[in-house]
């Protein structure tokens, strides 16, 4: 099928185009190449995609609603994934302004260019974040998610609000995948194994918050890729077609615990800096896969280990 991936030079967006465009979709990509990391990566993640022959790149901004519906009204796309947000937590402390832009006027603009060009299904990024100060574990979609913790989260939780109201007027399917902690080959470098590899090889010391008594639920990337893509095949049929995946690991791991096998992967221990907890960071975060594992087949999740020895391997023939 067509399909028209927004952020496709992003983490998750190069992974899940090289996977369609294997299967043999088309995909249209579209990205700003924005700073808020290195645009070399983003460059360097679309040189992995640009070459195939059923991949078009369009350089393009989601918040630009003229440019967003003069695309979508010459791709025609069957279907949507909308990868493309302004991510990252701790940013949107201090730049609250681009997540409104990013992720609320970018969302609009894409929801209503799905309404008015006949787009069968928007499958979109949502993100674990969302469910901010909730304290019952495994984060359930079934969870009231009334009270985010940060602008990003808040961000997120509209955007699915969004996405209902659009699913609920205009029988638009929509599905929402709440992401959580997702690292491998291709990562951000504001995420901790970069952070961490990074500091770890050049002696210095890595900032461990809250004192490292923090879980996560470390999820590989090839497995966010394909459920995202099992997904993506499976069009919710409901008088509302609205859903919500968390997508995840379900056991937690204490963030010491990815330290030391990270440590063991790169053979080198680390200088720890341990700090207090930051605003907007959550203690604990695993997913109640119930949902997901309704509507798709979910294959073995990749373990800690093998995961972080990937990263290792993309790492070293990345920086050399």
């Amino acid at each position: 099928m067509k399909v028209l991936l927004t952020g496709c030079s992003g983490f998750i967006g190069m992974h899940v185009a090289l996977k369609l465009l294997a299967r043999g979709d088309t995909v249209i990509g579209i990205d700003n190449h924005n700073d808020y990391y290195d645009p070399q990566l983003k460059a360097a993640r679309l040189k992995q995609i640009n070459s195939h022959p059923n991949f078009k790149f369009i350089a393009g901004d989601i918040t630009n609603l003229e440019q967003t519906q003069e695309i979508f009204a010459t791709v025609q796309p069957q279907r949507v994934i909308n990868l493309a947000a302004q991510a990252g937590v701790r940013y949107s402390i201090t730049n609250p302004h681009s997540y409104i832009q990013s992720n609320i006027v970018g969302f609009c603009n894409i929801l209503e260019s799905c309404r008015h060009y006949g787009v069968e299904y928007l499958v979109y990024a949502s993100s674990s974040s969302v469910y901010g100060a909730n304290d019952r574990l495994p984060f359930s979609v079934k969870d009231s998610v009334n009270h985010p913790v940060s602008l990003y989260a808040a961000t997120k939780k509209s955007n699915e609000l969004m996405a209902h109201t659009y699913s609920h007027l205009y029988n638009l399917p929509t599905a929402g995948l709440r992401y959580f902690t997702v690292y491998g080959p291709w990562g951000r470098p504001d995420m901790s194994p970069w952070l961490f590899t990074e500091a770890i090889l050049a002696g210095k010391p890595i900032d461990i918050f809250n004192h490292g008594k923090m879980q996560r639920a470390f999820t590989f990337i090839d497995d966010i890729v394909d459920a995202t893509i099992q997904i993506l095949d499976n069009v919710p049929l409901s008088h509302t077609p609205y859903k919500l995946y968390n997508i995840g690991g379900e056991e937690p791991v204490e963030l010491m615990t990815f330290i030391e096998t990270l440590e063991h992967t790169l053979g080198k221990t680390s200088q720890k800096n341990l700090l207090p907890m930051q605003p907007g960071d959550m203690l604990s975060t695993y997913a109640d896969l119930s949902e997901l594992k309704n509507d798709i087949t979910l294959k073995k999740q990749t373990q800690l280990k093998d995961g972080l020895e990937q990263w290792a391997k993309w790492w070293f023939s990345y920086k050399t």
